[in-house]
């Protein structure tokens, strides 16, 4: 705590510096053991402002927010977020997995090609499983234009690779739009977008659009977050020139911590659209003793198809999905590489569904690197 108050007053950058990884190491080495000291998290926080790491402090500042903090220390966590809301202009984000799976392309487990009739798929057909490299990231700069207004421009990628290239699915996405700072706990933006998708070599589909995003801190402990878009999509294929089809997505999510090392997340979406989608997620993570955070998140989707999914469907009514997925994770605080903590999750996904062929079961890993500090 005296490094950080030297690290203030500090003119030198490179002894600052050098002042600010030692209370980083240290701080963290008490949260690996006991990440329910809140003065601790509070003072990494400050470390990780004076260095200028805004994602992180920022972070650590509504954790310890949501925690059994006097109502003075809130006051102050609150214009440390303030701050760090209007200073910033770029932000990065990153990722890296290598993603074993049961069923890379989502097959159906059935023998039986139409029901009633005497063909069958051979064993090799039904699955494929593999092992794949996946990528991610995305980058975003906020010029500001007034205390209350900035411009958002950004682009997001992913990749997944399988051997091959059936399986491979690929994303480019842009959106650009300005961003309104409406009050200390309220802040909105307004983003055009562009994105376009590919599966395995070939383009599958391109969306026009844009979207509408609101958050909103609706207490200590709680956030919320809201986003409603509409794109344009369009499909490609040998024999037709141009498929559109209107997307008008909505989102809630609402994030909750408590300050002691565990966070809660549940998110619920709808898209009444052609097909007509709905999804709820909901996900903790919770830091334990020995530096361990354990995490798992549950999610169920629904898709309803319009008629007209003869044979699959035997009177040629509506097909209707059902997707079932958990995903348990863990990973240790006290384990990193350049400030990264290798993560160990399983994913196991199953799809009921009406036409015939169409449902499948997964189950896959994921080996990730999550940022520490």
């Amino acid at each position: 705590m005296a490094a950080v108050e030297e690290a203030y007053s500090e003119p030198d950058d490179d002894r600052r510096d050098a002042l600010l990884d030692e209370v980083i190491a240290a701080f963290r080495a008490m949260l690996v053991a006991r990440p329910d000291l809140v003065r601790v998290r509070l003072e990494l926080a400050r470390a990780f402002f004076l260095k200028g790491k805004d994602s992180l402090a920022a972070k650590h500042f509504e954790e310890v927010l949501a925690g059994d903090v006097p109502d003075e220390v809130k006051a102050n966590v609150r214009l440390f977020l303030v701050e760090i809301r209007a200073r910033r202009r770029w932000s990065f984000n990153l990722g890296v997995a290598v993603a074993p799976g049961t069923n890379i392309g989502a097959g159906s487990d059935e023998r039986i090609i139409i029901n009633g009739l005497p063909f069958e798929r051979d064993a090799e057909e039904l699955t494929t499983s593999g092992v794949g490299l996946s990528f991610s990231g995305g980058a975003e700069y906020q010029a500001p234009v007034s205390e209350r207004l900035r411009i958002r421009a950004g682009a997001r990628a992913s990749r997944r690779e399988y051997k091959g290239s059936d399986f491979d699915q690929h994303f480019l996405g842009l959106h650009l739009g300005p961003r309104w700072l409406l009050d200390t706990a309220t802040e909105a933006s307004l983003l055009a977008s562009a994105r376009q998708s590919w599966s395995g070599a070939a383009p599958s589909h391109h969306d026009l659009g844009g979207h509408f995003e609101v958050a909103h801190r609706l207490g200590p402990r709680v956030t919320a977050f809201a986003r409603a878009s509409w794109h344009d999509r369009s499909y490609r294929s040998e024999h037709t020139s141009t498929a559109r089809l209107g997307c008008y997505p909505a989102r809630l999510v609402g994030c909750r911590a408590d300050g002691a090392g565990r966070s809660f997340r549940g998110l619920f979406a709808a898209a009444p659209e052609v097909p007509a989608r709905a999804l709820a997620r909901h996900g903790t993570l919770r830091g334990l003793p020995l530096g361990f955070t354990v995490g798992g998140s549950a999610e169920m989707r629904w898709t309803d198809y319009e008629r007209g999914w003869f044979p699959f469907v035997a009177d040629g009514g509506p097909r209707e999905d059902r997707t079932r997925s958990w995903r348990p994770s863990a990973y240790n605080r006290a384990l990193t590489l350049l400030g990264f903590s290798p993560e160990i999750a399983v994913v196991r996904e199953i799809r009921k569904s009406n036409a015939q062929l169409h449902d499948y079961s997964r189950t896959s890993g994921e080996l990730r690197f999550v940022r520490q500090f």
